[in-house]
């Protein structure tokens, strides 16, 4: 019987392209984890990611899910999968799940956490995942900014794809801003994100906190619906996918 397998990772995406697997790499989160369980079943598995992480962006709580007709309690999979994957990427928990949940498509919400270095430095055995801006930062502008962004929006002006056929309307629900010494942390929530959008968003903030910017040029970055209206892409070392969170009716079984 083939039931369907619901995950939660944990990865350092420093040396990998990204989640989603591609021809010309192999070097790809999803490529890593479909080899491994391909190992385990002797067949063939598609493994379906909440998003498509880029390269170099790490994840605390990546969901996916994959159909298998392994004879493994959730617990084996888990084991196996932690036993043959690389140190980088670690599987938390493996659950059953309804046999219609799907990661990408039943999730509702996203939130996004970027890290930014302020001090003179960054701290050694932090350097893979944190921003060193090494630059005061105005925070109070910022978020002044930040609150023009909340809310549906087209965020084409915050999308590297300039070919983007689909939509580039999403909703963003939060934008929250947390000082931790030298450290900023901003973690943004919302129903989805475009290529690049967490990273272009930063950029952007972070130049109105330089006083590169004014905060209130955000609104006309919005309507402008041009990608080089927008702030510079922020290095993806400082990204981490935190959390997806699903309706009651797609939790596990």
């Amino acid at each position: 019987m083939i039931k369907n397998y619901r995950m939660v990772l944990e990865y350092d995406g420093s040396r990998y392209d990204g989640w989603q697997k591609q021809g010309n790499t192999e070097q790809t989160i999803q490529g890593k984890v479909e080899h491994v369980l391909e190992r385990m079943t002797g067949q063939a598995v598609e493994v379906h990611g909440s998003g498509r992480t880029d390269a170099g962006v790490h994840a605390l709580a990546q969901v996916a899910n994959f159909y298998s007709d392994v004879k493994m309690k959730p617990e084996e999979v888990k084991e196996y999968l932690n036993q043959y994957l690389p140190e980088d990427i670690r599987v938390n928990t493996v659950e059953f799940a309804q046999e219609r949940f799907h990661s990408r498509l039943h999730a509702q919400e996203k939130t996004y956490l970027y890290r930014i270095e302020t001090g003179a430095k960054k701290q050694v055995f932090e350097r893979k995942y944190i921003y060193g801006l090494s630059k005061t930062l105005n925070i109070k502008a910022m978020e002044q900014a930040a609150s023009l962004l909340i809310g549906e929006h087209d965020f084409k002006s915050f999308c590297s794809n300039r070919k983007m056929k689909k939509s580039t309307v999403r909703v963003l629900n939060r934008i929250e801003f947390q000082q931790q010494g030298s450290r900023v942390l901003i973690r943004y929530t919302g129903n989805g994100f475009l290529y690049n959008m967490v990273r272009i968003l930063t950029g952007t903030l972070i130049e109105v906190g330089l006083g590169q910017r004014k905060a209130e040029e955000l609104k006309e970055i919005l309507e402008a619906k041009d990608r080089s209206a927008a702030g510079f892409t922020a290095p993806p070392e400082g990204l981490f996918l935190e959390q997806v969170r699903y309706k009651e009716s797609n939790t596990p079984q």
